[in-house]
């Protein structure tokens, strides 16, 4: 088969079909586009509450021990996969603390010398409540160990947050993206109507239905490197002039995992995998249902 005959017959489906042709193409550059800025604020917000999750500190209040035991609850401490490490107070630190927190008006207090040594520790950022929560009950049953304290409640509600948002955000990005699908396949459709009786004469001569669908794969293939090209350059403007103009804090947002070329690359694929998928689907569907009578 021609080379020649499959990229002249790819092209010609936009000059069938303009109006439907523009319409694919337009809803494919809105599909990744969207995909592209919510990965983007995806990204950053899931960047967000990990760091806020971090910041999420277990403290481990300890009685009245000899230094032997304060280091086997520090090994101890440190044996959870979810502590990354255990920095321990002792009762002269917690006073100095205290009284650079409250000033003068902790002096009094401080002197009492009422404050424990304890371990304020480090989680890892995949930690998870429940993990936490069973790591705090088995603590709290060491020797010597007095209490144990951290905010649990804010933790499960970072993470209930970030799996509404994940959920959301897949949910908002699969209808996005079958929407698109469907517009390309029913450009192609029209593109395959259009060409009904050239179908027919081919299939007379002895034409196989692979042969007549490469034309059509390429028009979606086509529609698909115009929408990423379009989409990834819209992306770049929204973040280098538009987003900072109006909105300056949302201009700082960093790219996936540092680097610009992760996301456009991905956008780029995504695009040409839709085009290809909608004629793929359409040709598939009503080539072979063309009939040759």
């Amino acid at each position: 088969m021609s080379f020649s005959y499959v990229v002249k017959e790819g092209f010609s489906g936009f000059k069938r079909t303009k109006l439907a042709s523009f319409t694919s193409v337009t809803a494919l550059v809105v599909a990744v586009l969207l995909v592209g800025l919510m990965a983007r604020f995806g990204y950053n917000a899931f960047q967000v509450v990990q760091a806020l999750k971090q910041s999420v500190e277990v403290e481990v209040f300890l009685m009245d021990v000899d230094e032997d035991r304060t280091g086997r609850i520090e090994t101890d401490l440190l044996a959870y996969s979810v502590v990354e490490n255990a920095e321990y107070i002792s009762k002269d630190q917690a006073e100095e603390i205290f009284r650079e927190e409250f000033g003068t008006e902790g002096e009094s207090l401080a002197d009492l010398k009422f404050l424990p040594a304890s371990f304020k520790l480090q989680l890892a950022p995949d930690a998870s409540a429940s993990d936490i929560r069973s790591m705090v009950d088995e603590i709290e049953q060491f020797q010597g160990v007095d209490e144990v304290v951290f905010n649990q409640q804010l933790l499960e509600t970072l993470e209930d947050r970030l799996e509404l948002m994940a959920m959301t955000g897949t949910g908002i990005g699969i209808f996005i993206l079958l929407t698109a699908i469907i517009l390309v396949f029913n450009t192609i459709r029209l593109t395959i109507y259009s060409k009904r009786n050239i179908i027919r004469t081919m299939k007379l001569v002895g034409a196989t239905n692979g042969f007549i669908r490469r034309p059509f794969l390429l028009e979606g293939f086509i529609q698909g490197a115009i929408a990423a090209v379009i989409a990834i350059g819209l992306h770049w403007a929204l973040f280098q002039y538009i987003i900072p103009y109006y909105v300056p804090q949302f201009g700082v947002l960093a790219w996936p995992f540092g680097e610009w070329y992760y996301l456009t690359g991905a956008m780029a694929v995504l695009s040409l995998m839709m085009g290809l998928w909608g004629s793929r689907w359409a040709t598939r569907k009503f080539i072979s249902q063309t009939s040759i009578t």
